[in-house]
């Protein structure tokens, strides 16, 4: 399923010690036919089951629900929720890992064009299992995109006096079977950017999230802190958006679904 000959435990210090937090970036992730079955599974731009997110700060489609997935897909994540917690301890060398399993927020992830994810930092504790979120795993699933049309993830550093990202260090670009796997702690990631990818070419990829129990020092957040982008500091629309969107109670009246 997961390429064979990947040294989890070789990869540890190079993790320990990415920057802008810790991450590691690994091409070919799946064995090919695993990776063209899981880029098939994933349904069309206008598939009424999807999740729509349509604002000033996110615009894409995500759908989590198990039911949906195809063979392929439910099986993927079963093993990513199960049987690879043993290589991200080795990876990460963090204890208590576990996946969770209701995908809150991941499964499958689409943005066509104009789509975008303003910088955030993902939920820290869970909603529902008040888990500490420690890792995300992110695999894009488009075979032939190209750099250009955008759609890199973007890591930025933490600027703890002000609550925000503050340099962008580096740009993951969107190629077929790459994953990231990155420490979300204080972990500033998004693509801001407006893709421009042809009509009819999507940004395709499958998120999974993996917990712990909260440690002392723990934030609290139970939903992502968005931050504004470019003209958007000046827009007050914008920021009482991100204000809702970052408060567990109110966030839902952001969304726009079907």
């Amino acid at each position: 399923m997961i390429r064979n000959d990947i040294d989890w435990n070789g990869l540890r210090g190079a993790f320990a010690e990415a920057q802008p937090f810790p991450h590691v970036v690994i091409d070919d992730f799946f064995e090919p036919e695993v990776a063209e079955m899981l880029e098939r599974d994933i349904p069309p731009f206008d598939d009424a089951s999807w999740m729509q997110y349509s604002n000033p700060i996110e615009e894409k489609r995500a759908l989590n629900h198990w039911d949906r997935f195809p063979p392929a897909t439910y099986g993927v994540f079963a093993y990513l929720n199960d049987g690879f917690l043993r290589e991200l301890r080795a990876l990460t060398g963090i204890e208590g890992l576990r996946a969770d399993a209701g995908l809150h927020g991941g499964g499958w992830h689409l943005h066509g064009r104009g789509g975008k994810l303003n910088v955030h930092l993902d939920y820290s504790l869970h909603p529902k299992l008040e888990l500490e979120r420690r890792l995300n795993l992110i695999v894009y699933l488009t075979s032939g995109w190209d750099p250009a049309w955008g759609g890199a993830l973007g890591l930025w550093t933490h600027d703890a006096d002000n609550t925000g990202p503050k340099e962008l260090i580096k740009a993951v670009d969107c190629r077929f079977n790459r994953a990231v796997i990155f420490d979300t702690t204080h972990a500033w990631h998004g693509l801001p950017e407006p893709l421009t990818c042809p009509p009819g070419i999507y940004r395709k990829s499958i998120a999974t999230y993996y917990l712990t129990p909260a440690r002392e020092n723990a934030a609290t957040r139970g939903k992502a802190l968005f931050v504004p982008h470019g003209e958007q500091a000046k827009d007050e629309s914008v920021l009482e958006l991100i204000r809702q969107r970052s408060d567990v109670a109110t966030a839902p009246k952001t969304y726009r679904s079907k």
